[in-house]
């Protein structure tokens, strides 16, 4: 089964950052049981309980995007090309070529973009927990987000292996990355127009949605360098050190 969540087109037309005009995550992976100890079920049964945790200060993240499968995939790998999917998410926080993707890929068993609790976008310090199916033996998660207040930065989590029991948990915390493919130019006019007015700043509706060909850059990802405060972003507001993001995942059925 591959499915939307009703919230995809809407997050998308509220929420996609638009202007109007194999890398394994990185940092620990826990599993612990948990008080149940059932017998894992059938496949076609399992059903799961994602919650992402943004750990930042001040970088909001565009409503994550996440895929159950069958077999290890990876969204994206460090040191090596940005697909035009993640480029998309990473500078424009356009999650439709994603979809697309997660929505006609052979292994995916199902895919949920869900909202944050307060906007669409999910604000730094915010949790956000939604339910999962992974039936027809699916055995990983992989989620997605763009970091708002970048030019081309995101985080996310590559085939992170679902508990196998009811009651069981798993936990992986990740960092931030570079797409590679835009300059970090830290000024309003080449960031996603919501950035601004999330962080509590007037940019005076300067911002784009769309990429600047003048901008590009090799498009090898790699780990994001951080805000650096040469332009319009502040490091102390915009900025974080170590983990952005973590990924929990519960086996409830």
């Amino acid at each position: 089964m591959r499915r939307l969540s009703a919230l995809a087109i809407a997050v998308l037309a509220t929420a996609a950052c638009d202007d109007t005009t194999t890398a394994p995550a990185v940092g620990p992976e826990t599993t612990t049981a948990a008080a149940s100890r059932a017998a894992t079920g059938p496949a076609a049964a399992a059903s799961y309980r994602v919650t992402v945790h943004n750990l930042s200060s001040g970088q909001p993240f565009t409503p994550p995007l996440a895929a159950v499968h069958r077999t290890a995939i990876s969204l994206f790998e460090v040191g090596a090309a940005a697909s035009v999917e993640i480029q998309e998410i990473a500078e424009n926080g356009n999650l439709a070529p994603m979809i697309a993707f997660a929505s006609a890929a052979k292994h995916v068993k199902d895919a949920v973009v869900t909202e944050g609790p307060t906007l669409p976008p999910l604000l730094p310090g915010e949790s956000v927990s939604f339910d999962v199916d992974g039936r027809t033996g699916a055995k990983y998660l992989s989620v997605v987000s763009m970091l708002i207040c970048t030019n081309d930065g995101f985080t996310g989590v590559n085939s992170m292996r679902l508990p196998r029991r009811v009651g069981e948990t798993a936990s992986v915390d990740a960092y931030g990355y570079d797409a590679g493919t835009e300059v970090n130019t830290e000024a309003w006019s080449d960031l996603v127009p919501p950035c601004a007015p999330l962080t509590g700043f007037d940019a005076m509706g300067a911002g784009t949605g769309m990429s600047d060909p003048t901008l590009a850059e090799d498009g090898v990802i790699r780990m994001h360098p951080g805000i650096t405060g040469d332009a319009d972003l502040d490091p102390t507001v915009h900025g974080w050190t170590g983990a952005v993001a973590r990924y929990e995942v519960e086996r409830i059925g």
